[in-house]
């Protein structure tokens, strides 16, 4: 299925900085505080669209962003062209973007080259104008030029980031193996504050018979805030390296899903727990991962899952509930299911965005409901292009879910969906360019 990858990051061991400004999130019920939106404004969904580098899709040629009001984004009469009429926002790839919860605010970090890591904060005012607020800061001397980054669901307080740097083989002097391993870094940002308030770095062993097999932590992704406030827990993307050679094994038995787990604010005492229900990595790709269920248990999705993706569920106790059992292939009849992105919508009810085997990575989207752990596939108009793999944003505002549905190359349209009765609601026409795709709303 998917395989993609990121730089490492790099992290200076001293941080005086002061960093971050405001809050940062991809959509809302409610104002925590994130802008200056009266209560009984009418919220801004912004659009944002991915261009084409090289290869149909790709989404390497930027971002462009457009904003409009909600009744615009649910009006099938209406039209929105990011591609002609938006505004590109700094990134020499596909941004990583996150709006504050009443959506008056983006944010967005550079993704790779020379302006990696540079932190923006816009105003959302509608159309093209997104004026810049305060200044930019690049954080790659801490974060890299690819950082990887979200922000906890704390009323857009903290934000946090974290990374692995490259793992190393480690053998004796007689070149016998051991195992392999790369320093994490965890670190907190006061969004309020405008600082850094914490960070700590640590090698994050496996079991001894694990690493002995060559299994480490590629990557570390999609943090997550438990109910009590105390621990913070971050997927996790596994790998393998072959004893007898060093290298990377492409083709390995994969252990179960595990997450890190760290005490929360202070960021220490790492562990790791695992899952005996999925064997997927926990990471997530460019968008959420884990949530915060309004029962208090975590729900976490699979990717690379060897028997199909898998919505997982972490206990209040900060451990894996196998007895949870809720398998994306038995709930939809198929094969191979892979959750690019998806999103918690209260009530027990998700919406997924996913590919299963034998669809040729083609995308469909679903209604999950995490307590009869069921799932119906929504009806839209699916086609070959819909690619669902870099697909960062959904606004959950009210009982609508609002999501971009783009083919690449293809119009498309803004949909919402009703998380009560599931009912399904056509919107504004997305206009497309040829080899770019719609990536979400915020």
């Amino acid at each position: 299925m998917k395989n993609k990858f990121l730089k490492p990051f790099a992290f200076s061991a001293i941080i005086t900085a002061m960093i971050f400004s405001s809050c940062s999130s991809d959509d809302s019920t409610t104002d925590n505080g994130g802008g200056n939106q009266e209560p009984t404004a009418e919220r801004y969904i912004t659009v944002a669209g991915a261009m084409m580098q090289e290869t149909d899709g790709d989404g390497n040629g930027g971002t462009k962003v457009f904003a409009v009001k909600k009744s615009e984004a649910l009006n099938p009469e209406f039209s929105i062209d990011v591609y002609g009429n938006g505004e590109p926002v700094l990134s020499n790839r596909t941004a990583r973007l996150q709006s504050s919860e009443d959506g008056n605010t983006l944010f967005n970090i550079a993704y790779t080259g020379d302006n990696g890591g540079t932190f923006s904060k816009y105003a959302v005012k509608g159309g093209a104008s997104f004026p810049q607020q305060d200044v930019s800061v690049n954080i790659s001397q801490y974060a890299g030029t690819s950082p990887r980054w979200a922000k906890l669901f704390d009323g857009d307080k903290t934000g946090i980031a974290v990374n692995v740097t490259a793992p190393v083989v480690n053998t004796t002097e007689d070149g016998v193996y051991i195992n392999t391993r790369g320093v994490a870094t965890v670190l907190a940002l006061d969004l309020q504050n405008v600082l850094i308030s914490s960070y700590k770095q640590f090698e994050i062993p496996l079991t001894t018979a694990e690493e002995a097999l060559g299994h480490h932590i590629f990557r570390l992704d999609a943090p997550v805030l438990n109910k009590a406030g105390n621990k913070l827990l971050i997927g996790l993307w596994m790998r393998k390296t072959n004893p007898a050679t060093g290298q990377v094994d492409s083709n390995f038995t994969r252990l179960g899903s595990k997450t890190l787990v760290v005490d929360y604010p202070a960021l220490t005492n790492p562990q790791v727990i695992t899952s005996t229900v999925g064997f997927g990595d926990t990471t997530g790709y460019r968008s959420f991962n884990s949530y915060l269920g309004q029962d208090g248990n975590i729900y976490q999705a699979t990717q690379r899952d060897t028997g199909g993706s898998h919505i997982l569920k972490i206990g209040q106790n900060n451990q894996y509930d196998n007895s949870y059992v809720f398998s994306l292939d038995s709930a939809l009849g198929v094969t191979g299911s892979y959750v690019d992105s998806w999103r918690y919508a209260g009530d027990g009810i998700a919406y997924v965005m996913y590919s299963h085997a034998g669809a040729e990575n083609q995308g469909f989207i679903a209604r999950l409901d995490l307590n009869a752990r069921t799932a119906t596939q929504v009806v839209l108009p699916y086609e070959p292009g819909l690619d669902f793999g870099q697909y960062q944003g959904f606004v959950v505002d009210g009982d609508d879910v609002i999501v971009a549905v783009t083919p690449v190359g293809k119009d498309g349209n803004i949909y919402s969906f009703n998380r009560k009765t599931g009912a399904v609601t056509k919107g504004a026409k997305l206009i497309n360019r040829a080899g770019n795709h719609y990536i979400g709303v915020f």
